[in-house]
């Protein structure tokens, strides 16, 4: 005799159901979260970065060491009436009065000094005009109170840009293309080995496809972000342990519009090396698309390290997404741009950066689950 047994009687309206799914905010959350602790457990990231705040640290102590050499040297100066009262500290130069500026502009000519000091022509705040030959001194510029108004009197003048310009210019060209390269191939690398794996299988039936890219866009970011405050955090520390107070001074500018165009600048590399990764599935081909890519940030580095005293090369490059966060900071630094400049190009870099992220994302999303050979480019961009 065989006992039946009741099934629980579940009440209306009422249904067993699983653990809720994740919201898309929370999706990108945990993404985000995993690419973090991925990268924080590579001993290849940790040793990048440990080199690269080396580079720097040496590169600040070197800095110290050669304005320590030329502390002593006094700079020639010609001052027309009272417009050397900016001077800082009037121990540092050796003063020449100048009856009128064309007086003035003759003994920089003749290279009796280095510079002239004058009133401004034009509605400068200052009211002070700093004139050189061929090249601007960073160094003298610096020690006034304010920015005062630069002029050059033989711009097409043969002549090497100087050390100080040569060093800042390397820096923010150094710290944009190893952030960049390093951040951005780890996304790539990640897609493809999800893919390779089928991995992303499994998590694109958890969480959305979009939720997937913007969380690995967003830890990624978080790390990149990171690193350049540490990188700001050691130069400010180096600077000023050194005695570099005056080129702390005249880099606290540029290092806060650098922060402000990387995160922007970075976001866009980042959705491009996503969609790059997500057209192969195999990490042997994955170099046939970042290759672009990679160059794209590679131009900026050597264009600012060869091209810095050049004002139409930087000028230019100061308006491209892909090298606004090189070109603009060596432009403040320089003191060639306007007030209004910086605006531009970020608001450019912005709207860039939104377009690209579109069809980043639409590639990503229509190239994922495709296995095999390389995904073609208008295939991936089709619905």
């Amino acid at each position: 005799m065989t006992t039946a047994t009741a099934s629980p009687i579940q009440p209306a309206g009422r249904r067993r159901s699983g653990p809720a799914s994740p919201s898309l905010v929370q999706s990108i959350g945990l993404v985000a979260e995993r690419e973090v602790k991925m990268r924080l457990r590579s001993k290849t990231f940790l040793i990048s970065t440990g080199i690269l705040l080396l580079v720097i640290l040496a590169g600040i102590v070197v800095g110290g060491f050669l304005a320590k050499n030329t502390a002593s040297e006094t700079t020639k100066v010609a001052v027309v009436g009272n417009a050397g009262a900016g001077l800082v500290d009037g121990k540092t130069f050796d003063v020449t009065e100048a009856a009128d500026v064309a007086a003035a502009e003759a003994l920089v000519k003749s290279g009796d000094v280095e510079a002239a000091i004058a009133p401004a022509t034009d509605d400068n705040p200052t009211g002070v005009q700093v004139i050189f030959d061929s090249e601007a001194s960073n160094t003298l510029i610096m020690q006034l109170s304010a920015q005062p108004q630069v002029t050059i009197l033989d711009p097409d003048a043969d002549g090497s840009a100087g050390f100080l310009l040569y060093i800042v210019s390397l820096g923010f060209g150094l710290v944009f293309f190893v952030s960049a390269t390093t951040f951005g191939a780890s996304i790539a690398q990640s897609v493809v080995e999800e893919k390779q794996t089928r991995v992303v299988e499994i998590l694109m039936s958890a969480i959305p496809v979009k939720a997937l890219l913007a969380g690995k866009v967003l830890g990624n970011s978080i790390l990149a972000f990171g690193q350049i405050l540490a990188i700001a955090a050691l130069s400010v520390i180096g600077l000023t342990v050194t005695g570099q107070t005056e080129l702390l001074a005249g880099l606290g500018t540029p290092v806060v519009w650098f922060v402000v165009f990387f995160v922007l600048g970075f976001i866009l590399l980042a959705a491009l090396f996503a969609a790059a990764g997500s057209l192969v599935s195999r990490q042997e081909d994955i170099g046939s698309t970042t290759t672009p890519i990679t160059m794209l940030i590679m131009i900026p580095y050597f264009a600012v390290i060869f091209f810095n005293d050049n004002p139409v090369v930087m000028t230019i490059m100061s308006y491209v997404p892909f090298s606004a966060a090189v070109g603009m900071p060596v432009r403040l630094f320089v003191g060639s741009a306007q007030w209004w400049e910086p605006i531009l190009s970020l608001l450019i870099l912005a709207v860039t950066a939104a377009l690209v992220i579109l069809v980043g994302s639409r590639i990503y999303e229509n190239s994922l689950l495709k296995m095999g050979g390389r995904v073609k480019l208008s295939e991936a961009l089709k619905a």
